[in-house]
């Protein structure tokens, strides 16, 4: 990193800080600044620059921290006011409380309210006291202090939290204030309906999403084995096998369904099994490839399962085009192909990214929403609700996974939000009814029976075999994922997923309990025998077949957790929690067929004596929900969402008990191993920037000191001293998306900070008309009573002027709280008003994840999963230990003097 001497003039070398940047070069900056009007169609968090320069205009003419009562704490005196002035604001409409400018003119070359207004200047703060000069003649500040004005958040940086919660209470104060009469009312209620018609648009649209993909994908995997011929039973090619054997209770009397070996006119048993095997492989490889070229060349973050990045967008930071257009188009095609590929993955996590991308494309329609990220934050956390709950058919349980696994910020009313969300989509997708069933999902049951007293031991067994599995999968998935990042003689991903569906096609189709679609497998599983009619798996048998039915569900089971371990985190949509609930149910079911063979062959052993005569005492199907509770709670660590989940599916709430103590011996075991799910691995094995507000957080109890980037490593800009074409000359050799602002090298005492956005947005739009300023134009961060602002550039009401701070002796604790409590983007360190030091949110995480120790003592050049998915970035900066400087590479945005 250049050490800044390069860059200022060293004014005090006793000071023992940063001199002024000063006149670094007099070249401006040929890019053209950002269009007012530009929007990113294909962007998650489009916060257009000029958006928010021209649309907050107004919004930001008050301060935006005042407190909404009539006395606000000052230490100025308050001055009367004019008879003229009462006059205006009586015009104006602001009334006697009113803390807007005076159109009175101001001492010192300062133009009046309407001058500053044309020049697009914030005229705030002409005084908090309403007047014009200050007692002594002399003229007051023209701004207010502030958190300053925003241009948008740049790609991959955190959000402020509280400055947004307060832009949208400042723009609830405008609107109310405003409107008046029946049209005031209409207004009022127009905005508040507008996040209710948002939810509901985004619920019918994931509803009607899931709806075509089970429907798509459920044909497509149908095509592997054969296809509907039009005959006699009314088939059409464009049924699946269900379908066009509807009626029949039996598919060996289905005429009109034809494999594929009849359809060659194969009729030796050895040709058969080769032509419906060769069929089935073609399909499965070409079906994956299909999906996985998708992905490639159209939307590269439709990939994977999606949840690991929406839980690091709703904890704060921005990520472009992961829930564009193009991502939910490609998402829910890919997600056909690639479910229909017979893969051990599932459609059930990606449908939360399809709700999410419903709802981020819905959110344009409502400006009030779509510029402010954090109410987008809210929308996201239902639309994620609601994508669980077309994908169980569990609109609580949906709302419960939100506040459970995704959510950072979950108050009581993004719950009801999210509640409204989910019954939305569930109610379009009862009513488009997908399979006919009257069923939301394909694999809901019911069951006639309960449980028995003696059945709570092999259910506690199923929950220690789901904590395992949770541990060991999370393991073999992460140690393939570093393989794969490590070895760079691996052909490409395109390849890998041929490779992968090439070798899960081989291993399923001799399995029958693998062959089928693994939605229509774990029905079969969950099924209570005394209902089903096609016992299409043998899963019903009596006698010696029951041996080998438990052999073949065993090694099921085994096949599909390596494959599942290989699969997941390939170039190709998927998620993880059907193939976990698919092998858990095989365990599962395979414990309860075992159970049922001991109470039928020993009944009058002591432990069955409470089994009525006559009547089945043990229920195979129930094992194989308790078992798919297991391992999807030891894979993901969730409790209450899994069990409500499994609730509804079931219907039968004599079972919830022993789903709740499976999956809490589940999640006891699985912490054992580690403490991370299976989700917050990926976001910590691809280093995304979340910091996960949750009490478990082990938090180092040391200074903050030892770790913030001190003022001597810092970049810095001094109130005054500066140019247009000095600044601009700064932004093009220093990397950092932000400067902390200070008085001057030899006091330092803080005066605020500027984003990098904010700043290149300024210095950018003045060079260009209307203002057409020349490079030589001074620039300033503080009070220049003297300055003309016509023909100088005043920066303050871009500067957030008031930036949470500490002391340098605070703890680490108290600092990681206030990033995880408060969503800050950033905190500075000033003792008795002097700046210290800077940490930002992304530097808070790499220290409490601890990659900054290994950094440090293994030398590795560290950058994050965004840096390789984008192929960009810029180099981090310097986190100190004890005083003393580390040069080494980071990620973007972990730099020391920027977010």
């Amino acid at each position: 990193m250049p050490t800044i001497s390069r860059c200022l003039n060293m004014a005090s070398s006793s000071a023992g800080y940063f001199p002024p940047l000063e006149q670094a070069g007099s070249s401006s900056s040929s890019r053209s600044p950002p269009k007012p009007a530009a929007i990113d169609e294909d962007s998650d968090n489009d916060d257009p620059v000029a958006a928010s320069y021209a649309g907050d205009q107004d919004l930001l003419a008050d301060d935006p921290l005042e407190a909404d009562g009539e006395d606000v704490v000052t230490f100025k005196r308050k001055q009367k006011q004019t008879a003229g002035s009462r006059f205006l604001s009586a015009i104006s409409g602001n009334g006697s409380n009113s803390r807007q400018a005076t159109p009175s003119p101001i001492r010192g070359g300062t133009p009046t309210l309407n001058a500053n207004r044309s020049l697009g200047l914030n005229t705030v703060g002409m005084g908090r006291d309403g007047g014009s000069t200050s007692k002594d003649g002399g003229s007051l500040d023209w701004y207010v202090e502030g958190p300053g004005r925003r241009v948008g958040y740049q790609d991959l940086t955190a959000i402020d939290w509280i400055f947004e919660y307060t832009k949208e209470r400042q723009r609830l104060r405008m609107l109310y204030s405003s409107a008046s009469g029946l049209l005031g009312y209409a207004v009022q209620f127009w905005d508040a309906s507008q996040v209710w018609i948002l939810l509901i648009l985004t619920g019918l649209a994931a509803g009607v999403f899931a709806a075509a993909i089970d429907v798509a994908s459920d044909w497509l995997g149908d095509v592997k084995t054969g296809y509907c011929a039009a005959g006699e039973g009314g088939g059409h090619f464009y049924l699946n096998k269900y379908f066009c054997c509807y009626g029949y209770d039996e598919l060996a009397q289905c005429g009109d369904w034809i494999p594929w070996s009849l359809a060659l006119h194969i009729t030796s048993k050895g040709g058969k099994w080769f032509i419906e095997y060769f069929f089935f492989i073609m399909f499965s490889v070409v079906f994956a490839i299909s999906a996985s070229v998708l992905v490639k060349e159209f939307a590269l973050y439709a990939k994977h399962s999606g949840i690991p990045e929406i839980k690091t967008v709703l904890g704060g930071f921005v990520i472009r085009r992961f829930m564009g257009a193009w991502t939910l188009a490609i998402k829910s095609l890919g997600l056909c192909l690639a479910v229909a590929s017979g893969m051990w993955l599932g459609k059930e996590g990606p449908l939360v990214h399809v709700a999410c991308c419903c709802a981020n494309l819905f959110m344009k329609l409502f400006s009030s929403i779509n510029d402010n990220e954090a109410r987008k934050r809210e929308v996201l956390s239902a639309a994620a609700a609601a994508g669980i709950s077309v994908a169980f058919g569990s609109p609580i349980g949906g709302v419960l996974f939100s506040l459970e696994q995704l959510s950072y910020y979950f108050p009581d009313k993004t719950m009801w939000q999210s509640f409204v969300c989910a019954m939305t989509a569930a109610v379009t997708l009862q009513a488009l009814d997908p399979f006919r069933s009257g069923k939301l999902v394909l694999y809901q049951v019911t069951y006639s029976s309960g449980w028995h007293g003696f059945e709570m031991i092999p259910y506690a067994i199923l929950g220690i075999f789901g904590g395992i599995y949770g541990g060991l999968f999370i393991k073999a998935n992460m140690k393939v994922a570093q393989w794969k990042k490590a070895a760079t003689w691996l052909p490409g991903p395109v390849t890998q997923v041929m490779l992968v569906a090439l070798l899960t096609a081989l291993v399923n189709y001799p399995n029958f309990y693998m062959r089928a679609q693994s939605s229509e497998l774990v029905y079969s599983l969950f099924a209570e025998c005394s209902k089903v009619l096609d016992d299409q798996f043998g899963l019903c048998k009596t006698g010696s077949a029951t041996a080998n039915t438990v052999f073949l569900l065993i090694f099921a089971a085994i096949l599909g957790f390596f494959l599942a371990s290989i699969t997941f985190g390939l170039q190709i949509p998927a998620g993880i929690i059907l193939p976990s609930m698919a092998i858990g149910a095989l365990f599962g079911r395979a414990v309860g067929i075992v159970m049922e063979i001991w109470v039928h062959n020993h009944p009058t052993f002591f432990p069955f004596a409470s089994c009525e005569p006559d009547i089945p005492c043990v229920t195979p199907g129930t094992y194989a929900i308790i078992g798919a509770a297991a391992a999807l709670g030891g894979v993901t660590r969730m409790t209450v969402s899994i069990v409500v989940i499994m609730f509804e599916l079931t219907g039968a709430l004599t079972y919830v008990l022993p789903i709740m103590i499976a999956v809490m011996i589940s999640k006891w075991v699985g912490d054992a191993f580690g403490k991370r799910g299976i989700y917050e691995s990926w976001i910590h094995f691809n280093e995304y920037p979340f910091l996960d507000n949750s009490d478990e957080a082990l938090i180092p109890d040391i200074p903050v000191s030892r770790i913030m980037t001190r003022i001597e490593d810092l970049v810095v800009l001094t109130a005054t001293g500066h140019t247009i074409a000095s600044l601009t000359n700064i932004l093009a050799t220093q990397p950092y998306r932000g400067f902390p602002v200070i008085s001057d090298p030899r006091e330092a005492i803080l005066l605020g900070y500027i984003s990098r956005a904010e700043l290149e947005y300024n210095l950018q739009s003045v060079i260009q008309a209307p203002r057409s300023l020349p490079p030589e134009t001074e620039a300033f961060f503080s009070h220049q009573p003297l300055a003309d602002p016509r023909t100088t550039l005043d920066l303050r009401p871009w500067m957030d002027q008031t930036p949470l701070t500490l002391p340098s002796r605070s703890n680490l604790l108290l600092t990681a709280n206030y990033f995880q409590k408060l969503g800050l983007r950033y905190v500075l360190f000033s003792d008795r008003g002097v700046l210290q030091g800077l940490l930002t949110k992304k530097d808070a995480w790499y220290v409490l994840n601890g990659a900054e120790e290994t950094r440090r003592t293994t030398g590795a050049d560290v950058s994050t999963g965004l840096t390789r998915e984008e192929g960009e970035g810029e180099e981090r900066g310097l986190l100190n230990n004890d005083g003393e400087s580390i040069d080494a590479p980071i990620s973007p945005g972990n730099d020391v003097a920027i977010l």
